[in-house]
């Protein structure tokens, strides 16, 4: 049994059916094939599945698809404007805030709605705001330096 299903995905509006049983990160990376959203433990533990529903941060693994009906959602795809990345995304980038990446997604999703909630977060703050999302790599120093530099819009003029 397939049930329609309407909803905005980085900016495109997409109409098609699903099983009600479809999670939202099976629509996003089977169905729509938008893969920087990753999977990582199913339970909604990791954050490796981060995407922002009407302007929130969800886990995509913990939600049906129709959930996100008539919504808007923004994957790690969509945080790019015009083949230009995100402050959040440079700053990733600029600070070496991955190792391996799969991780990276969710953690700037995370990490834009943090600022977003919280915009003069201290470091401490930055820390408790990503305790729902998991790096296996990092140790997390370099996350944080890349969120306080997009804190401090000096994306850009970092030295490594």
């Amino acid at each position: 049994m397939s049930i329609p299903l309407s909803l905005t995905v980085n900016g495109k509006s997409i109409n098609t059916s699903v099983d009600p049983r479809t999670l939202l990160v099976q629509l996003i990376r089977e169905q729509l094939q938008l893969t920087g959203t990753h999977v990582g433990c199913d339970t909604a533990q990791c954050g490796a599945c981060t995407v922002h529903l009407n302007g929130r941060a969800v886990k995509s693994c913990s939600m049906l698809a129709l959930q996100a009906q008539g919504g808007t959602v923004t994957t790690i795809e969509g945080l790019a404007q015009n083949g230009t990345m995100h402050p959040m995304q440079a700053a990733f980038r600029e600070c070496h805030g991955l190792q391996c990446g799969f991780c990276t997604p969710g953690m700037v999703m995370s990490a834009v709605q943090l600022l977003k909630d919280k915009p003069q977060a201290n470091e401490q703050e930055i820390r408790e705001g990503l305790e729902g999302n998991i790096c296996r790599c990092t140790g997390y120093h370099n996350i944080v330096k890349s969120i306080q530099l997009c804190q401090s819009g000096k994306v850009g003029t970092a030295t490594a």
